[in-house]
């Protein structure tokens, strides 16, 4: 028997696909805010994650001079390739996006925008951070992500997701996004979050993966002092620790949670040394 047309519900649209975690944004309010964080002039390449059923497309296509539509979702893809034919400013790439060379497909300098979905958003992030890394970026994420992405040291949520993204950019809470906004909606609230590359930034680009790997091990021990976090992660007897924290500048009694990235900058620098 020949296999029947794709499933569609009453408005037109593929059935929603809860393994891909999509929750789509139908809030006018909340679209034109990340619109208008993207600060679009109509010469940049946009590149867009998951644009699912289009609607934040919708707003994007008149601001664009180029724009990249990536999306995981065949059916999701179909549906665009199909509304966006006859459009030459519009391109729909089928395809997992942490697979995908982002800069490579830019072609040159651009904008990323996403409805990051929820259980990926961190590796899409770091993913979006190698170089060459857009000029712009503007996500909706859980509201606890964006908490900790924007966190100053020594607040409650600060991390390692702080450090690391704060070292290589500098990200802005834009606005809170209620989870009656989405279609269906999450469990948890959501926030628009801005990120831009720092200049310059804490870490070069032959340091960035040794840095990430030093801050996640030392966040592995928050609740200790750097005297003894430095003496486990480097091997090191009391004195040497001493030493290392000495020429870095940081206390030995400073917990990570109070250090900026720029501490954590010169750490790496005092123990390669």
């Amino acid at each position: 028997m020949a296999a029947g047309p794709p499933r569609r519900d009453r408005a037109g649209f593929p059935p929603v696909r809860k393994s891909l975690g999509q929750h789509f944004l139908n809030d006018t309010r909340a679209l034109a805010r990340i619109v208008d964080a993207l600060q679009l002039t109509g010469v940049e390449t946009v590149l867009e994650i998951g644009p699912g059923r289009g609607a934040l497309t919708e707003r994007l296509v008149p601001h664009a001079r180029r724009l990249v539509l990536i999306e995981y979702d065949r059916a999701l893809a179909d549906l665009l390739r199909q509304r966006y034919a006859a459009v030459p400013t519009v391109e729909v790439v089928e395809a997992d996006v942490l697979s995908t060379d982002l800069g490579a497909l830019a072609g040159g300098p651009y904008v990323l925008v996403g409805n990051v979905p929820y259980y990926i958003t961190t590796p899409i992030l770091f993913h979006a951070l190698e170089r060459p890394r857009p000029e712009r970026a503007v996500y909706l994420v859980q509201r606890e992500v964006a908490d900790r992405l924007a966190a100053a040291p020594g607040s409650r949520v600060y991390g390692a997701l702080s450090v690391n993204v704060q070292a290589v950019a500098i990200p802005e809470f834009i606005a809170a996004v209620p989870a009656g906004a989405f279609r269906p909606p999450p469990k948890v609230e959501s926030a628009i979050v801005r990120i831009v590359p720092r200049e310059p930034p804490a870490v070069t680009a032959d340091e960035e993966t040794r840095f990430r790997k030093l801050v996640q091990e030392v966040f592995g021990m928050r609740r200790k002092q750097m005297r003894r976090i430095v003496r486990s992660v480097a091997a090191l007897d009391a004195e040497g620790a001493e030493a290392v924290l000495r020429a870095a500048g940081i206390d030995p009694e400073a917990r990570p949670e109070t250090l900026s990235p720029d501490a954590f900058a010169a750490l790496l620098r005092a123990l390669r040394r």
